[in-house]
């Protein structure tokens, strides 16, 4: 018998655009020869089933069923591709653990912690994890420049605490810059944080536990087109991402074993 899954995209974020690609690619993806697949689309106004034909179905989010012409249907697993919140930050997966539906991301914890960039940060450094220097400010904080340049240096990243693909930051070179920067950052987010600039080689790399077992993956070399990993560099092209990274053997294994050390502590 074929297994239900929803596909959960759309949130609450600037970022729900990116994800309802995101969530399109894994329904093209998913075999429909082993699963019935939904597209759901979760927004602050509505969250609907929509079927090929572009009819919307309301979710009961009672107990995340949905009625189609009558028949209730449910879901044996939910295939999260919401970017931003409520999908990366601990909502949903809250949600769907108190009604005990299977899910594809991490815990709600592990995702509220890994979001927060500052609580993220937090947890690292006590582990001997080298950072960034970084500078925090909450929205109706004095901006003290002087005290900022001293900490963080120039050029530096004004980021958004909590958002994602690169909504929110900017890269400051110059003092008059930089409350701009700030501004487009509380955007975002009415929690900031700003960070040294980091100047080598920028890699990314996926960890998971496979059948009880840690893997880390092939690491991918990020070279942007643009000053920085921003929006167009991730989305639309404006980036080579080489896979395996150019790296010596040495640096491999560092990068390695970090982020495994990385993946463990949180």
């Amino acid at each position: 018998m074929k297994k239900n899954i929803a596909i959960i995209m759309g949130g609450y974020s600037s970022e729900y655009e990116i994800s309802l690609k995101s969530g399109n690619v894994v329904y093209e993806s998913l075999d429909k020869e082993i699963y019935n697949v939904f597209k759901v689309h979760i927004f602050k106004n509505k969250w609907v089933y929509i079927d090929y034909k572009e009819q919307e179905f309301h979710i009961d989010k009672n107990d995340f069923s949905v009625s189609i012409h009558g028949k209730k249907t449910t879901f044996d697993c939910v295939f999260n591709s919401i970017h931003g919140s409520p999908g990366e930050d601990g909502f949903m997966q809250g949600y769907f653990s108190l009604l005990k539906i299977q899910q594809t991301s991490c815990e709600m914890y592990q995702a509220a912690l890994t979001f927060n960039k500052r609580d993220c940060l937090s947890v690292l450094k006590h582990y001997g994890i080298h950072t960034a220097e970084s500078y925090y400010i909450n929205l109706g904080d004095q901006i003290d420049e002087n005290a900022i340049i001293k900490k963080v240096g120039l050029p530096c990243f004004v980021k958004a605490n909590k958002a994602g693909s690169s909504y929110g930051i900017s890269k400051v070179y110059k003092r008059d810059q930089l409350q701009n920067a700030i501004d487009v950052a509380f955007a975002e987010d009415n929690e900031i944080l700003i960070e040294s600039f980091l100047d080598g080689t920028e890699v990314s790399v996926g960890v998971i536990t496979y059948k009880g077992e840690i893997k880390v993956l092939p690491i991918t070399e990020i070279i942007s087109d643009n000053d920085f990993f921003d929006y167009k560099a991730k989305y639309l092209g404006q980036s080579q991402e080489i896979t395996p990274a150019k790296l010596t053997k040495e640096q491999e294994n560092k990068v390695n074993k970090e982020a495994r050390q990385v993946y463990e502590i949180l």
